[in-house]
């Protein structure tokens, strides 16, 4: 991969401006195996990119652009957008609220699924009646016929909206379960994942792209987005004020 598009994906990814010097760590390894003499000329191969990179996306071409902000750099819809972003995140379904009791029976349902109740509350080792009504109220989880046993329970799967709201092109980019519960745990302990604006309290802010897809985890006093697709980004898109 070329060092500017390394720089485009991380400016595109960061939620605050990122520095230079904060880039340059990034991909000083990189930059170095490629040939780069020393630190100096590590920084300069960077700002070169960083220069080049800014004026790509100066261009009318472009919606967006790479712009210096408070010290550093990030991706911004470009003035003249505004108007259509914000009638876009206007429309937008706002991120899904899921209780951590609910994360789990979601997480449960979609890698054993078709699955019934009583399996996962042997799984999860809890009673998980209740939560089951929210997934359905929210469309992530649907029915899927009845098991052939005695009582016949219903079995239930993840539905296309769980696949929407997740950006999955079908139930196979799932995670692997060890990968998906390091990724919960992360975003509980970490502050780089922060809970968004709705779009109506902030029309300036631009919408996300439509493939990356997040879920709001709420449990008591502590918020976490939880972003589960091929991968996982959430780049600031503001505009420019």
């Amino acid at each position: 991969m070329s060092l500017k598009a390394q720089l485009e994906a991380i400016v595109y990814a960061t939620e605050m401006p990122i520095t230079l010097d904060q880039i340059i760590q990034l991909v000083k390894d990189g930059v170095l195996a490629e040939g780069a003499a020393d630190d100096n000329e590590v920084k300069s191969r960077v700002r070169a990119a960083l220069e080049e990179l800014i004026t790509d996306f100066s261009g009318a071409e472009h919606g967006i652009e790479v712009r210096q902000v408070a010290g550093g750099y990030r991706m911004s819809t470009k003035p003249e957008q505004h108007d259509v972003i914000r009638a876009f995140a206007k429309g937008l379904k706002p991120p899904i609220r899921l209780s951590l009791p609910a994360l789990e029976t979601l997480a449960v349902i979609a890698y054993k699924q078709p699955v019934t109740v009583p399996e996962i509350s042997e799984i999860r080792g809890v009673d998980s009646g209740g939560v089951i009504a929210t997934l359905l109220d929210r469309k992530l989880i649907t029915t899927a016929g009845r098991k052939a046993v005695i009582g016949r329970p219903i079995l239930y799967r993840t539905s296309k909206e769980f696949l929407l709201r997740f950006g999955l092109k079908d139930v196979g980019e799932l995670p692997s379960m060890e990968e998906f519960e390091k990724l919960v745990a992360e975003s509980f302990q970490s502050d780089l994942l922060m809970e968004p604006a709705a779009a109506e309290s902030a029309p300036a802010e631009a919408a996300q792209p439509l493939d990356t897809v997040e879920a709001a985890v709420v449990d008591d006093e502590v918020t976490a987005e939880v972003a589960v697709a091929g991968d996982i980004a959430s780049g600031d898109k503001n505009p420019a004020a």
